[in-house]
């Protein structure tokens, strides 16, 4: 892609956002009293016009869950509250603790105490340094401000919304569901726990059964092996920052994190939808429908 293409294919995506009047963060509320969350942090396509990294838009879509907020929206159809970002993940990871930040790509010194985990040090803390081929995203260091944007204008404003979509759904049952949706490559790479190994169908992470009761992650692989898929639990993923956050099963919270093999639903290649987008959207319909059954059904019990 030349670089004037990529700055139209930019420029297109922020007129698109502002016709469409897109927030930050998409919510669509469930309804009959289903205890269960949907979340997609990474899909966001609506690229801001103040991002100004140097790479090609193709390059950073390489980087979003592409697709994953448009296969789980049929859980609407089953009472299910859906919430996905309007953001990129590049430019700032709801996935991410907001004092994950690699202070070296800052321009000065930031304001609070930082904790950078190994995402940090490898360029993915909460604003990407670089890609997985080394290729770097920017060419200066960002200043606080624009960093301190990022939170208030996206970050925020999506865990705000998470945290009180949890809180509804909990309600008056005192327990409430949550799974955080994403998507995979189908083989791993150098900067995942698995590199050149061939990946299944799903990966459930639940933080080795720390972030929900174990009967739940049980139920979610049970019902996509019926379907004829195969499931992985805790291997290569184990969950994130968002399910370690709202995972709390002794307080009735229950979050468990699912990576969709992108093999599945994408080609690889121009990333765009393959025919059998359609069978795993249906899928994971017929799965939400499922689940929004059973938390209701653990409710009673």
């Amino acid at each position: 892609m030349s670089e004037n293409t990529d700055r139209a294919a930019r420029a297109a995506l922020v007129e698109l956002a502002e016709r469409e009047g897109a927030e930050p963060v998409n919510v669509a509320k469930g309804a009959g009293g289903v205890p269960l969350v949907f979340d997609s942090p990474h899909s966001g396509r609506y690229y801001p016009e103040d991002f100004s990294s140097i790479i090609s838009l193709r390059l950073l879509r390489e980087y979003e869950d592409r697709f994953v907020d448009l296969l789980i929206e049929d859980a609407q159809s089953h009472g299910v509250t859906t919430i996905s970002a309007n953001f990129p993940r590049a430019y700032i990871d709801p996935n991410r603790a907001s004092d994950d930040i690699d202070e070296e790509m800052l321009e000065a010194v930031w304001p609070d105490p930082l904790s950078p985990t190994r995402h940090s040090k490898q360029g993915t803390g909460l604003i990407f340094r670089r890609m997985h081929d080394d290729a770097h995203i920017y060419d200066r260091p960002l200043t606080v401000e624009e960093v301190q944007r990022r939170l208030d204008g996206c970050w925020r404003p999506y865990h705000a919304a998470l945290e009180a979509a949890i809180a509804t759904a909990q309600g008056e049952g005192g327990a409430v569901w949550h799974v955080n949706w994403h998507s995979m490559r189908p083989v791993g790479d150098a900067m995942t726990p698995d590199p050149g190994r061939e990946r299944a169908d799903f990966v459930l992470g639940d933080l080795q059964g720390k972030s929900c009761e174990p009967a739940f992650t049980r139920f979610v692989a049970e019902r996509l092996e019926a379907m004829g898929y195969s499931v992985a639990i805790n291997d290569p993923y184990q969950g994130a920052y968002i399910v370690e956050r709202h995972g709390r099963p002794r307080q009735g919270r229950h979050s468990l994190q699912i990576e969709i093999n992108r093999g599945l639903y994408m080609d690889l290649d121009t990333l765009e939808k393959i025919e059998r987008f359609s069978n795993v959207q249906r899928d994971i319909g017929m799965l939400a429908g499922e689940l929004a059954g059973w938390t209701k059904a653990r409710l009673v019990d």
